[in-house]
């Protein structure tokens, strides 16, 4: 059931449309302050996540090369000190096509090099197999994979966890929970107005998926009439909270079940998506990826 809002006045509206504007640009780079040290850096690559204080920087993800100049004069507005850390949520080149490059740019020694912390699959991802066919360079390959359910650590006195996500969009998603801020960056894993890209080919599943923004939801708490309360910084598109993740979830859910339905009466995979199961969806998200999100989950609910 669709959430429904109560009638606002205008002028509220219009107050609140000039709270939601970024608080600074640069270039086409979007910057917009969620709660406590967090930012939440709008670009045309996707959303960065950046944790500002004493010590320096941490940013989860770093979007594409070419735009690390933007993103550094953005970052140089909220903060003087260099990138330390960084956390890449999984391995897609947007995500972490500027893990060279954007640290120098805000002024970090070329000598020296960021911690870049990504699960482990990420760097299997990179350095396996496939490594001749992504081209991507070592420089932008974690230096601080972990292999363990989360990993943890501190940086201008906030505790910053990472959790793994196993086999949802892919084997090595990770989101990050700034605690003391209470906002979360969960990349891919979330993106409002998008159907998910779930890798069957790199381990993705509907189902872990799923257990992915269920866990997204046990961590998230609102504050009064669901709204509020821990912010969920998404890959792309706009600032969320629990209620949006909530609606979100389900969508996939009942998108699961009408592709399960479909299995349990043999029909084919043709004869699926001829079936167009996310009609009514996708006047909200995106219809060009319909088929490739119901495909990834007849295949998963199939296996």
């Amino acid at each position: 059931m669709r959430r429904q809002y109560p009638l606002i006045p205008l002028a509220i509206l219009m107050a609140a449309a000039a709270w939601c504007q970024p608080a600074t640009t640069s270039g086409d780079i979007g910057v917009l302050k969620v709660q406590g040290n967090v930012y939440m850096v709008v670009t045309s690559a996707g959303n960065i996540a950046a944790q500002v204080g004493d010590d320096g920087i941490v940013v989860v993800n770093t979007a594409e090369e070419t735009l690390a100049p933007a993103i550094a004069a953005a970052l140089r507005k909220l903060n003087d000190k260099p990138i330390q850390w960084i956390v890449n949520t999984d391995a897609a080149l947007n995500h972490i096509g500027g893990n060279a490059a954007l640290p120098v740019a805000t002024g970090l020694p070329r000598q020296r090099q960021p911690r870049i912390v990504a699960q482990a699959n990420v760097l299997n991802l990179l350095g396996g197999p496939q490594r001749a066919q992504l081209k991507v360079p070592e420089a932008l390959w974690p230096n601080d994979e972990y292999n363990t359910p989360t990993k943890d650590f501190a940086f201008n006195g906030e505790a910053v966890v990472v959790t793994h996500l196993p086999h949802a969009l892919s084997d090595g998603d990770s989101i990050v929970h700034f605690r003391r801020s209470d906002v979360l960056a969960v990349g891919d894993l979330f993106t409002p107005g998008f159907y998910p890209a779930i890798r069957v080919d790199r381990g993705g599943t509907i189902q872990g998926f799923l257990d992915a923004l269920n866990l997204i939801l046990r961590i998230t708490v609102p504050l009064k009439y669901q709204e509020g309360g821990t912010y969920v910084i998404p890959g792309r598109g706009r600032l969320c909270d629990e209620a949006d993740v909530v609606e979100y979830r389900n969508m996939v859910t009942i998108v699961r079940d009408r592709v399960l339905d479909m299995v349990k009466k043999n029909r084919t995979l043709d004869e699926t998506l001829a079936a167009k199961l996310t009609r009514d969806y996708d006047v909200q998200y995106n219809p060009k990826a319909a088929d490739a999100f119901v495909e990834a989950i007849y295949k998963t609910v199939k296996k």
